[in-house]
């Protein structure tokens, strides 16, 4: 059964050709169609030309968002001895040990990021099927399993983001709110470009890039220029 398009929907779609728009108009239209009752994010959805199944075509990294995401990003840290006390001075919301594995395993889920030393590891491994399907469990390659722990701590706040491709191949990430002025949404678009094409799967076969289309949360899909992003200069983007 087809989905019913909402009258808003669908006179915010007639304001988007079917075509490929520059970085910079594309996010124009973009906050023009953001016309939703709260603050929409700025959305892209990426179709790369790869498959997931195969380990050697998997993406899965952080990239540093220059302009922020828009959002306040709370910490939760599970650490030992005197990681804990550097945690909470650098700013963690949430500090704990096994007592603070106790209370996720009970429910406890009041936090966006969570980061643990490598010594706890083998304990947090148990929280795997609570935090797994939330995108919370820590990885290495995500940046949430360190000793650094006052490094991940700012860079998470700042607007560091994990992301990764879906077993389809497309990548779908928030890169900031659609009340950012355009020119800071293309300056957080193109560092996800520069990230995605750094991390580019080793078995990555053929056209890595298919399409890239960006929008607001509530708002129509609109595409994206490859080569026009590509191609800018960050001091273009800046």
């Amino acid at each position: 059964m087809a989905k019913k398009v909402s009258r808003r929907l669908r006179s915010l779609q007639e304001k988007v050709e079917d075509r490929a728009y520059a970085p910079i108009e594309a996010l124009q239209l973009l906050k023009e169609t953001a016309t939703a009752k709260f603050p929409e994010a700025a959305e892209a959805h990426i179709r790369l030309g790869i498959d997931p199944k195969y380990t050697d075509q998997q993406l899965r990294t952080t990239v540093v968002l220059p302009k922020g995401t828009g959002q306040e990003v709370r910490v939760a840290v599970i650490a030992r001895g005197e990681k804990v006390t550097e945690a909470s001075n650098a700013g963690a919301d949430i500090v704990g040990s096994e007592e603070l594995i106790s209370e996720i395993q009970n429910g406890r889920m009041d936090f966006d990021k969570l980061i643990a030393t490598p010594d706890v590891m083998p304990q947090v491994a148990r929280l795997g099927k609570l935090l797994g399907p939330r995108g919370l469990m820590p990885s290495p390659k995500g940046g949430t399993v360190t000793f650094d722990i006052a490094s991940a701590i700012s860079e998470f706040k700042a607007g560091k983001l994990e992301f990764r491709a879906d077993r389809t191949g497309i990548v779908h990430v928030m890169f900031g709110k659609a009340a950012f002025p355009a020119e800071d949404l293309l300056v957080n678009l193109k560092a996800l470009q520069e990230t995605i094409d750094r991390n580019r799967p080793s078995g990555a076969k053929g056209r890595y890039w298919r399409t890239i289309f960006v929008s607001a949360t509530m708002g129509p899909a609109i595409e994206v220029e490859i080569s026009g992003l590509r191609d800018l200069k960050m001091t273009e983007a800046a």
